[in-house]
């Protein structure tokens, strides 16, 4: 699961999980910003392709990591 989550004075304002497939807001500007963001299509696309570049390519390297040190 790719998460990214964006703080403003350490506390999280938004939030996009690719599980959801969406932006979710937790304040009341970070509301404002997951409405705006949902409703670009390309920037939703940019951020659900994130999954495939960070975590699908790294997950083998990370478990076989975690494996070793264990």
């Amino acid at each position: 699961e790719y998460i990214r989550s964006y703080y403003f004075n350490k506390k999280e304002d938004t939030r996009f999980s690719s599980s959801v497939g969406k932006f979710v807001g937790f304040t009341e500007q970070g509301v404002r910003n997951a409405a705006a963001w949902n409703n670009n299509p390309s920037l939703l696309s940019a951020m659900k392709a994130q999954k495939e570049v960070v975590c699908l390519n790294n997950v083998q390297i990370d478990y076989t990591a975690a494996l070793t040190k264990s």
